[in-house]
């Protein structure tokens, strides 16, 4: 999937993973009871990126992020220094 967003200089663009609608146990969590999933998927980076590339499955912190809905996917942008690790 190709991404509509062009980053510039050390700015990441990921999509989250969706969040677990079910417990380990079978029960079913209502949206409000989800939890906003940490983890990442890098769909473009800038030029400028060097420790990340397309694909990467990431972990992100800071509060610094840009939520971007562009076709009903929603997408992040975030600052290189704001990716905490990759899994």
């Amino acid at each position: 999937m190709s991404t509509p967003i062009k980053p510039l200089a050390d700015r990441v663009v990921v999509v989250r993973e969706e969040a677990k609608t079910q417990t380990a146990s079978g029960i079913y969590l209502p949206d409000t009871a989800r939890e906003k999933a940490a983890l990442c998927e890098v769909k473009a980076v800038g030029p400028d990126v060097k420790s990340v590339k397309v694909g990467d499955k990431i972990v992100y912190g800071g509060y610094n992020v840009t939520e971007l809905k562009i076709d009903n996917v929603e997408y992040l942008i975030l600052k290189e220094d704001d990716v905490l690790a990759t899994v």
